[in-house]
């Protein structure tokens, strides 16, 4: 009977250290994306595109001056 008692306690033991654990551990956000980041790339996306379109206007407008 003592040896299904300190088993018993044991296992509550166990289950409450791994609660307590649980409860008081900091979730881990390591290599969570926030939307800020997303969108910080969304503009750095659009901006190269701009620049881009630009300067293909440019190259083709001067092409065409081209004799």
């Amino acid at each position: 009977m003592l040896k299904l008692f300190i088993a018993l306690q044991m296992a509550a033991m166990t289950a409450l250290a791994s609660l307590e654990d649980r409860a008081t551990r900091q979730r881990d956000e390591r290599g969570s994306v926030t939307i800020q980041e997303v969108l910080w790339a969304v503009a750095a996306i659009a901006i190269v595109a701009i620049v881009v379109a630009a300067i293909k206007a440019f190259v083709t407008s001067e092409s065409g001056k081209i004799k």
